[in-house]
């Protein structure tokens, strides 16, 4: 027999799992459009002041919204670590 909260709960969790690729996605879209830009422009692909300061402000989300900060400053420096190297690819295609 089916436990339907458990049930429930798990298709709120595979809600907001779809919720995350699609901003993911829409993120990526953009960061895309951002390292095109810096290519073309001769911009660095990495801007550690920039990187630091986003950091931190989503480490003061996270305390705020009761999310670990740690966790949070290491999802986010995986996510500009993979922006990163993206930037690096479409410079090292031009």
């Amino acid at each position: 027999m089916p436990d339907e909260t458990l049930n429930r709960f798990r298709q709120s969790i595979d809600n907001i799992d779809a919720a995350l690729i699609h901003m993911l996605a829409e993120r990526f879209k953009v960061t895309q459009a951002v390292g095109a830009y810096k290519a073309t422009h001769n911009l660095p692909p990495a801007d550690p002041t920039r990187e630091d300061a986003q950091i931190a402000r989503l480490r003061a989300l996270a305390k705020q919204a009761d999310l670990d900060p740690e966790f949070s400053e290491k999802f986010l420096r995986f996510i500009i670590d993979e922006v990163i190297r993206h930037h690096e690819r479409l410079r090292d295609a031009i």
